[in-house]
């Protein structure tokens, strides 16, 4: 668990630890990582690690775990309020964050949590096709 505090340079630091724990499991535990399940993982880090930054004050914690051939990825804040995916709109600059994450994702949870709330996504680490979209609960 890594815990950033809403500098400028906290998204990249999150993506890097990100990249640096899946070449941990990778080479020291035969994990098989592709190219794509690397990227996903980034890309689900990043939304998830800059929406809790920006709406939430405080310190954001972030965990990474393994889970059979997927990576859960955690992220506390201190705001209660769980994000809502909103309705489709072409028009729309941003605020699409939650949408990605629930599209690249296997599986998400958003839950309260005594103080805060805790937003985690499981995202597959091979090219092997999704079982379903990722609106599933983990």
């Amino acid at each position: 668990m890594v815990a950033l505090e809403g500098g400028g340079t906290d998204i990249a630091r999150a993506r890097r630890l990100a990249a640096a724990f899946l070449a941990h499991c990778q080479s020291e535990y035969g994990l098989m990582v592709s190219q794509r399940g690397l990227d996903l993982t980034q890309l689900v880090v990043s939304e998830l690690v800059t929406n809790a930054l920006k709406y939430a004050p405080g310190p954001v914690l972030m965990d990474l775990r393994m889970d059979g051939e997927a990576v859960k990825v955690t992220v506390w804040d201190s705001d209660p309020v769980l994000p809502r995916a909103r309705a489709a709109d072409a028009g729309r600059v941003g605020q699409h964050g939650l949408e990605i994450v629930m599209a690249v994702a296997q599986g998400f949870e958003a839950r309260k949590e005594p103080v805060g709330k805790r937003i985690t996504a499981r995202i597959a680490l091979t090219d092997e096709p999704l079982s379903s979209p990722a609106a599933r609960r983990l």
